[in-house]
């Protein structure tokens, strides 16, 4: 059997599923209660400096977006870090660390962006025996408008400082935290890994809101005839988070630092792109807050079995195998070409990929009096739409033409060679040269 173990940064866990840091890891009762279902490990929710407590709403801090099945695709969070005293959490962490070894708990942290308050925590989450921290530099909304948060994380300057300042009066691994809100993820991961962060996560949620009351006029979730933005998490924000776990694993200056992945993880699938992108584990929240704990057996099982099945004896094996082929778009090959092509057998019908081609691609489909539907292949340019919109999985794919057959649509051979850009009659400046 494929061994699920995990190493990450130097913390062991069984397996590379935690639960993040969110309202699932919020006290010693949840936590528990994950670790018997089987998670590897827990980011616990993130803990503020001593002082006066935060407050949280007595009220909705959720909005949903639902797909047709009401199948919930994303949740809208403006719950703000723990509301619970700091020396009731680390004693909670303590007993926690004591009675599970072999789990791996890291605590999230968020105080002020001062050398200080910094200083003056890292000693007492150290008593606990946690096996590392993670800078919560994400978070979108309250503790963003405080200058924490997201705050912190939409400027690398800050990113490097505080990550220094942990690193400096610390022997805990530190995870940096990062937030999507921002124009292009490698630059506070750079700044992360200069400042000595052994690991950076990703995402964190995405600024939002999901929906508007349109009967009050305000936006969801509504406290007291008022609404405000919140972070947007769930399976609707995988691809924002597979792209951003993409850029750091292949940016030469980023390449190294582990990545634990975060985003939309629902099935073991989902945990086995994040990984195969370049993650060395992965985090997950709104799976276990609408399916409850045990989702993470269905994870284990079937990310074995699929390792087992394509010969992955470890996970390391399978970290980072995607990200060769991850590339920008003028390394493309230029020069590839496909068709679509429809099963008869399996179409029922139903006219979608008609409707969908001849009203907004290529008018590339036919449909005959008794709604039959044929590829044109000289409109044909294999935009994938017609799969895409198809009801009826596998029903149309896409065949590659081979080189040296004559593409119908254009008349031209088709090559083997990879395109250039540089050359390639796509490119405008070829135009101009000409």
């Amino acid at each position: 059997m494929a061994d699920l173990s995990s190493t990450f940064v130097g913390i062991k866990s069984p397996n590379p599923f935690w639960l993040a840091s969110a309202p699932p890891t919020d006290k010693e009762y949840n936590v528990r209660r994950a670790f018997e279902a089987g998670w590897g490990g827990v980011v616990w929710k993130t803990l503020g400096a001593e002082g006066p407590p935060v407050v949280n709403v007595n009220g909705p801090r959720y909005g949903a977006i639902w797909g047709a099945d009401r199948r919930l695709l994303g949740l809208n969070n403006i719950e703000l870090i723990t509301d619970r005293p700091l020396e009731v959490n680390l004693r909670e962490i303590k007993s926690v660390k004591r009675d599970y070894p072999d789990r791996a708990l890291v605590v999230s942290l968020m105080v002020p962006c001062e050398e200080a308050a910094w200083k003056a925590i890292l000693p007492l989450v150290e008593e606990t025996g946690a096996d590392g921290v993670e800078l919560n530099f994400g978070c979108p909304h309250g503790m963003a408008e405080r200058g924490m948060g997201s705050a912190v994380g939409q400027v690398p300057e800050y990113i490097e400082m505080v990550t220094r300042w942990v690193k400096q009066n610390s022997r805990m691994p530190c995870i940096v935290k990062l937030t999507p809100n921002i124009t292009d993820i490698r630059k506070p991961a750079e700044a992360a890994a200069r400042g000595g962060a052994d690991a950076v996560s990703l995402i964190n949620t995405i600024n939002s809101i999901t929906s508007v009351n349109l009967d009050e006029m305000c936006p969801e979730p509504m406290i007291d005839g008022q609404g405000s933005h919140g972070g947007y998490c769930g399976p609707a924000v995988k691809p924002i988070a597979l792209n951003m776990v993409a850029e750091i694993a292949r940016n030469p200056e980023t390449a190294n630092i582990p990545i634990s992945g975060i985003g939309g993880v629902t099935t073991w699938r989902d945990a086995a792109e994040f990984i195969s992108l370049g993650a060395g584990n992965v985090q997950v929240c709104t799976a276990a807050m609408t399916y409850g704990f045990k989702i993470v057996q269905e994870m284990i099982s079937g990310l074995s079995q699929w390792m087992d099945e394509k010969g992955y004896a470890s996970v390391d094996e399978v970290v980072g195998r995607a990200v060769p082929k991850v590339k920008d778009w003028q390394d493309l090959n230029l020069n590839y070409v496909a068709k679509a092509s429809i099963n008869q057998d399996d179409c029922i019908k139903c006219g979608r990929c008609f409707a969908a081609c001849e009203d907004t691609s290529h008018q590339a489909i036919a449909m005959s009096e008794d709604r039959t539907f044929t590829v044109k292949d000289d409109e044909c340019v294999a935009c994938n739409l017609c799969v895409n919109v198809c009801p009826v999985e596998g029903c149309i794919t896409m065949v590659p033409m081979k080189p040296g057959e004559v593409d119908p649509r254009t008349g031209e051979v088709v090559k083997e060679e990879y395109g250039n850009w540089q050359t390639h009659p796509n490119n405008p400046a070829v135009w101009a040269a000409e």
